[in-house]
């Protein structure tokens, strides 16, 4: 077991996907922030985590240029009521303090890679549309006469009813059109926008824009006349196909400046796929435009999850009896073992599992 990530570190390795095995557990973000200062030593230039895009550019903004307060920024730059996380606080504060003084192309970017979406619920594309339209100063385009009332699209019963969905109305072709022409004009027109605003702008403008885009794509997936069970394992596959096109995005930005963290759920970070379902980093992994290197977390005790010592027999037990505090070790050399079973459907842990481990390149393991 070591705490050095060197040590796991392949040449050259653009992506390094560090998984957590629920959302509950305070230590591995905690670990991650740990991890991700040794890596920014080693030349990453960026962090993408799993929450909103479009809202982490708020994050970004602070962290670059120290635009805004850290309260603002933590409630409103992140989704799913990640921005309450004292890991995510700490990690914040930390990439501000590190950036200050340094030059632009030395500073560290935040970025996150996820959907506008909760389990139940997707918002408008309106807000997203109006700001590519405003960029592109488009004044007397009216989107908001289409879209209609935002709470049409926003409610729960639009993604969990299908027949209650707008994901198919008039209104969401007509937008579909909008946003297409949209971007036509984004792109037609780049050279002059890019000259009068900067190339940051534009992208945010086209970030907007393509959340909007995809947005109406999920709405209209939600729409679809299948059962509870196909419609939801289809968003939960579009989420994911969604969150790999950010990833790619990210990187187009951040190549040349230097390789990506990604942190997310093992589920998204995975190769392996579970029933023909496949996370966004078995679609990354597949495509192969870049070196990815993921690692899955896993922990033996916690309280907040209510796990007590694991089973020997378990890849837990096997890892518990190896480490101190925490460690990575080579996921090749874990023997087989069998999935842990003493836990807490409520607290959203997802044991190590062969797939899992198969998949792997590393394990990192919290004694707890």
């Amino acid at each position: 077991m070591s705490q050095d990530i060197r040590e796991f570190l392949p040449q050259p390795c653009d992506l390094l996907a560090l998984g957590e095995p629920t959302h509950q557990e305070p230590a591995f973000g905690a670990v991650r922030n740990a991890i991700f200062a040794q890596l920014a030593d080693l030349g990453f230039r960026s962090i993408a985590l799993e929450t909103d895009r479009v809202a982490a550019l708020v994050v970004n903004d602070y962290v670059q240029h120290g635009t805004g307060s850290l309260a603002s920024v933590m409630s409103e730059g992140f989704s799913h009521n990640f921005g309450a996380l004292q890991a995510n606080r700490d990690l914040v504060t930390w990439m501000r303090e590190h950036n200050q003084n340094r030059p632009e192309h030395e500073r560290l970017t935040f970025h996150g890679f996820d959907a506008p979406t909760e389990n139940t619920s997707a918002p408008s594309p309106r807000s997203y549309f109006e700001y590519a339209r405003d960029y592109l100063h488009l004044d007397n385009l009216d989107i908001a006469g289409v879209a209609g009332d935002d709470h049409r699209w926003s409610r729960d019963e639009a993604i969990l009813d299908y027949t209650q969905s707008p994901g198919t109305t008039p209104e969401a072709e007509r937008l579909q059109r909008i946003g297409e022409d949209l971007r036509t004009k984004l792109y037609a027109h780049a050279p002059d926008l890019i000259a009068s605003t900067s190339r940051s702008d534009w992208l945010r403008a086209k970030t907007y824009l393509e959340a909007g885009l995809w947005l109406l794509h999920y709405h209209w997936q939600a729409a679809q006349p299948f059962s509870q069970s196909d419609r939801q394992q289809l968003l939960l596959s579009t989420r994911d196909t969604w969150m790999a096109q950010h990833v790619l995005d990210i990187r187009r930005v951040e190549a040349s400046r230097g390789p990506t963290m990604l942190f997310a759920h093992n589920f998204h970070l995975q190769r392996n796929g579970s029933g023909g379902v496949y996370g966004a980093g078995a679609m990354l992994d597949s495509l192969r435009y870049e070196n990815y290197y993921f690692i899955p977390s896993s922990i033996g005790r916690s309280d907040v999850l209510e796990l007590a010592e694991p089973e020997p027999s378990t890849f837990e037990g096997h890892l518990q009896g190896r480490v101190t505090g925490w460690g990575l070790i080579p996921a090749a050399s874990l023997p087989a073992a069998t999935r842990r079973a003493d836990i807490n459907p409520r607290k959203g842990y997802f044991p190590l599992d062969q797939a899992l481990v198969s998949g792997a390149n590393a394990i990192l393991h919290i004694a707890g």
